[in-house]
């Protein structure tokens, strides 16, 4: 019996400690686990790499993006010349950077026209990112996603804070970006308190002359956001019309009649035609118009280069108009 009762109670020792083992095994299998959980959180966020998310896609960039190129998109130009930073490769005009990007380009070398990226330039300044534009051809943003990776910057002037964001991100000027946006959106109001009664009834209109031809734009592109949807001003039935940029006759112009004009006009954009300016002005048709007739015509209120839609060129242009308003 005594025998039996030995057997037993070694049995029953032998599975008490097999059953320790096992679950010292178990706990060491699950620390080891975490730790290779952790080790691989750790290598995640010690890749040199961040994700940046930008109008509902993802992209991955270098955490410290310093060698940035810009092909294609203007806008992305001005949001870098809102929050002083300077790309590695940038967008020339005629073969130049234009003067009122000197101060970022310091260190740039051109990348081609706005139209015309040079593939083997851009693949030769090995860019940590490429902002390009969303007007680019499917394959051309492929031939540049070879290279780096690629961030079709939007051209829809509505996408304006989300792109000088996406720059800030980028730069690591976050805080810069949102600077100038709070900045903006102050200005705005003191200028709706300060012109809202001057311009009250009244029907102001911004134009732009290409190929010798005068242009307007839809309501939400150029510097109509400005006037129509921050500034409140009506919106004149030829703008409210336009779903892209449309072409204006001076029968047209005449018909609008505007009570304030702006006119956008650079000789880039009228090589052919360099005197169409002067023959807007000196048009029997368009002299009969109320801007023309009161002295309220303003040329190149801003830089005739400049988008209109991107933060620099809301801030300069709210700017200007104002100061145009109050002579």
């Amino acid at each position: 019996m005594n025998r039996k009762w030995i057997l037993a109670s070694l049995m029953m020792f032998i599975m008490l400690v097999l059953a320790a083992c096992g679950g010292g095994s178990s706990e060491e299998s699950n620390a080891s686990n975490k730790e290779e959980d952790d080790a691989k959180t750790e290598e995640n966020s010690e890749d040199g790499t961040k994700t940046i998310e930008y109008l509902g896609k993802s992209y991955e960039i270098p955490a410290n993006a310093e060698r940035i190129v810009i092909t294609g998109a203007m806008e992305a130009m001005e949001d870098a010349l809102a929050l002083d930073v300077h790309p590695v490769g940038a967008i020339s005009v005629g073969g130049e950077f234009p003067e009122i990007y000197t101060s970022i380009t310091d260190k740039a070398e051109s990348i081609g026209e706005k139209r015309q990226p040079n593939f083997e330039k851009v693949l030769e300044l090995q860019p940590d990112v490429i902002l390009a534009t969303s007007k680019f051809p499917a394959d051309v943003t492929e031939k540049l996603e070879k290279i780096a990776t690629t961030i079709p910057v939007s051209h829809i002037s509505t996408d304006w804070e989300a792109n000088l964001k996406l720059m800030g991100e980028i730069s690591g000027k976050e805080d810069k970006a949102e600077e100038v946006l709070n900045a903006y959106k102050e200005d705005v109001e003191t200028a709706k308190a300060s012109i809202a009664g001057e311009l009250e009834g009244k029907k102001v209109a911004a134009v732009r002359i290409r190929a010798g031809q005068v242009f307007v734009y839809p309501q939400d592109v150029f510097v109509n956001p400005v006037l129509y949807s921050e500034l409140g001003l009506e919106v004149p039935a030829e703008i409210e019309a336009a779903e892209n940029q449309a072409q204006l006759s001076m029968e047209q112009l005449a018909d609008m009649n505007p009570d304030h004009l702006f006119i956008q006009f650079a000789e880039s954009e009228n090589a052919e035609a360099k005197n169409a300016l002067e023959d807007l002005q000196n048009d029997p048709i368009v002299k009969n118009i109320t801007a023309f007739k009161e002295d309220q015509v303003y040329v190149n209120t801003i830089d005739p280069l400049l988008e209109g839609g991107p933060a620099n060129s809301r801030v300069e242009f709210l700017k200007a108009l104002q100061e145009d308003l109050s002579k």
